[in-house]
């Protein structure tokens, strides 16, 4: 008998923001929800000494996704290392998802920037693959040192570049 196909979701770890981060994910992407938001017992203080009733974990799913957040205490703490890519067909997305998700956090390179709980996000247009991926090493190039000079990525400017315009 075959094995169950396994399933890969992300799990986050917040200091004591989880609740808060879910909700605010949840917000922007459609086909999102909080499934479920489970509480640490009187009698288990959790990590960091999370009294009774606070929240432990919360899970939801973000544009169909499903993630866990965690209140595991100020122990870890995001870094670049990792990002989550949202890839969007308009420059109208982009600029909803860059300018919501980089609002309270840091704005950075190339589409990244950090949310206000510090996660790390790439906010990219779907076609970047193929303006970066061109056989065309002169279009590829040139729409990639336009990319590097970018903070939020420019789906025009990009288009431009990649042509030789």
């Amino acid at each position: 008998m075959k094995p169950r196909p396994a399933t890969i979701s992300p799990f986050l770890w917040f200091n004591d923001q989880a609740e808060a981060a879910a909700k605010f994910y949840v917000s922007l992407f459609k086909n999102s929800k909080i499934e479920t938001v489970t509480r640490y017992s009187a009698d288990s203080a959790g990590p960091g000494g999370r009294p009774g009733g606070s929240v432990m974990t919360v899970a939801f799913r973000l544009a169909g996704q499903k993630f866990t957040a965690l209140n595991g205490g100020p122990r870890f703490k995001f870094t670049e290392a990792i990002s989550l890519v949202v890839s969007c067909r308009t420059q109208a997305e982009i600029d909803f998802f860059w300018d919501r998700l980089a609002r309270g956090g840091e704005k950075s390179r190339c589409g990244w920037l950090k949310d206000r709980y510090g996660l790390s996000w790439q906010i990219v247009p779907d076609i970047l693959g193929d303006l970066l991926g061109d056989r065309d090493e002169g279009k590829s190039g040139r729409a990639l040192q336009a990319m590097l000079k970018m903070n939020k990525l420019d789906i025009k400017a990009l288009k431009r570049a990649h042509a030789g315009k």
